[in-house]
């Protein structure tokens, strides 16, 4: 029963990847925008591009993964 659920957050296609980096995509910039209000200036805007440095960073990450994953897959199955 556990693995079922568990079945449920894990990301299986790139498409399911790409609209998990796209929420953090949002997430990022509404966080950014706060930061460019409470911090004006130069400090605003560099944790501005620091949010959305992470999520081109965690967004990479994730489709490595799926890339790995099914390279895996595949190997297993050619055994």
């Amino acid at each position: 029963m556990l693995r079922k659920v568990g079945r449920l957050f894990t990301i299986k296609t790139r498409f399911e990847a790409f609209l998990i980096i796209y929420a953090l995509g949002l997430g990022a910039a509404s966080r950014g925008a706060h930061y460019l209000t409470q911090f004006p200036g130069w400090g605003g805007k560099l944790l501005f591009l620091a949010c959305t440095g992470a999520v081109f960073m965690a967004g990479a990450k994730i489709l490595d993964c799926l890339k790995y994953e099914r390279e895996r897959r595949e190997a297993a199955d050619s055994d």
